[in-house]
């Protein structure tokens, strides 16, 4: 059974962009080996979810619907009006590029997570040490 149009419209306009569940599980898990980051800066390319300024480096969380990631979750297609939701997430796709080559042109690494990356969270905390380690 199909939504009626307000009512999703209103669900749709309550997802949150910035200190979302993943978000927040993922400074959680800096705090205890790489605290001192900083959250949303709009000075940095792409105004990275956590930025560590001095080590020039930058992670997104992203959610795996919203970017397209190719698990599962990811891969789902809504069933209604899927022409805008397939262009709204190739645009994001592309916008999420274009702010990884302008981080790279200023010399900044950035290191994407994936929502499902956080079932594993043991793998996920020695990826994101590597990261801030090289």
């Amino acid at each position: 059974m199909a939504e009626d149009p307000a009512r999703r419209s209103a669900v749709m306009r309550a997802v949150k962009s910035r200190n979302t569940s993943p978000e927040i599980a993922v400074r959680t898990m800096l705090r205890g080996f790489a605290p001192h980051y900083r959250l949303h800066r709009k000075d940095v390319p792409g105004n990275p979810d956590i930025a560590y300024v001095g080590r020039k480096r930058a992670i997104f969380v992203h959610g795996c619907f919203w970017h397209g990631h190719d698990c599962a979750r990811g891969a789902r297609q809504p069933k209604t009006n899927a022409d805008y939701w397939r262009a709204k997430i190739a645009r994001n796709r592309a916008r999420d590029i274009a702010h990884q080559e302008r981080l790279a042109a200023l010399g900044w690494r950035a290191l994407v997570v994936w929502e499902c990356e956080l079932k594993d969270r043991a793998t996920l905390e020695a990826k994101l040490r590597d990261f801030l380690s090289e």
